[in-house]
């Protein structure tokens, strides 16, 4: 469900406060659980706020603005929703994206700050000339992995609107929700389509999308067999499919991808063909290490360089790296 981008529903001050909190300190996630007060999630920590701890009743008063009437009957039939919606928060538009679930019997939510723009490689720190190299592929498919809360939406957002200022493309997203909006830009015509309000599903949005003369397609994660047959498709038949698979590295990513089919190969470079036709998906590890010069890099390497550089501190790289040695290097 994404509200339009002019607020014309009432949100309790309450709950207007601490997503303005989340926006201006730079979390990333407001999470409301009856039993505890509002939790931030600031830099991987999470920190609550001063407020008492919320009561099942309280969380569905704050919440209840956010869905209307479809949203909320989607909610009670299958028990939690994803969906995003602006708010004016701090004195700005903030967009937010929301997922409501319930547990213990009561409603629950963890809201995430989205930038108000589509953040360039400068902000993310995503090498620019991968992310050229990216841009200028003519089809085929670009899974973009990694854990949840790692950037994935993010960095797709930022590829797909480097296609889009660069003007003459014809993109479609399929989403859930809707997060980053891409504006016009130049001869582009983007559309944006969100699973559950515009399409059923994220195969039905392909299926139906294929018929819309798009020249890039953004799928906002493959969940079955049917989206990523349809995303296989669609990639073999001259499209550019962008996507993203809940995986820890790239290795995972062949193989969750593969998982999805009873017989499958699926095309790379020569050595990693031949891994995956052989069973040998350990050697792909390291494929990524020699493969250095055609831009791959494994996450346990992303990892160390990030701690290297000082953007996350050495606890959050443990957490986060699968081999603690990468560190000692």
């Amino acid at each position: 469900m994404t509200q339009t981008n002019r607020e014309t529903f009432a949100v309790p001050d309450e709950l207007r406060a601490w997503l303005a909190r989340a926006a201006e300190s730079g979390a990333s996630d407001l999470h409301l659980v009856a039993g505890y007060p509002p939790v931030l999630r600031l830099h991987g920590d999470l920190v609550p706020l001063s407020d008492p701890p919320l009561s099942g009743e309280e969380i569905q008063r704050l919440l209840a603005p956010l869905c209307p009437a479809d949203a909320s009957a989607r909610l009670q039939s299958k028990k939690n929703i994803d969906l995003s919606f602006d708010l004016a928060a701090g004195g700005r538009s903030q967009r937010f994206r929301a997922n409501l679930f319930h547990a213990g019997g009561h409603l629950a939510a963890c809201l995430r700050v989205v930038p108000a723009t589509i953040p360039d490689c400068a902000w993310t720190g995503f090498p620019p000339e991968l992310a050229r190299r990216l841009a200028a592929v003519r089809d085929g498919l670009v899974i973009v992995t990694g854990p949840t809360g790692s950037g994935k939406t993010t960095t797709l957002a930022m590829i797909v609107n480097q296609l889009n200022q660069a003007g003459g493309c014809r993109i479609l997203t399929v989403e859930e929700p809707v997060e980053y909006l891409f504006p016009p830009a130049g001869s582009s015509v983007v559309t944006q389509r969100e699973v559950g309000v515009d399409v059923l599903t994220f195969a039905d949005g392909l299926r139906s999308g294929l018929r819309q003369d798009p020249d890039v397609i953004l799928v906002g994660e493959v969940r079955d067999r049917e989206t990523a047959q349809m995303a296989l498709s669609a990639a073999e038949t001259g499209h550019l499919v962008f996507t993203t698979l809940h995986t820890r590295d790239a290795k995972g990513a062949v193989t969750r991808y593969a998982d999805l089919f009873p017989l499958e190969v699926l095309w790379n470079t020569y050595p990693i063909a031949s891994a995956i036709r052989a069973g040998k998906v350990e050697s792909i590890d390291n494929y990524l290490l020699t493969g250095r010069d055609d831009g791959m890099i494994s996450f346990d390497e992303s990892v160390r360089q990030l701690w290297r550089a000082e953007k996350i501190t050495h606890a959050v790289a443990q957490q986060n790296v699968r081999e603690a040695g990468v560190l000692a290097r």
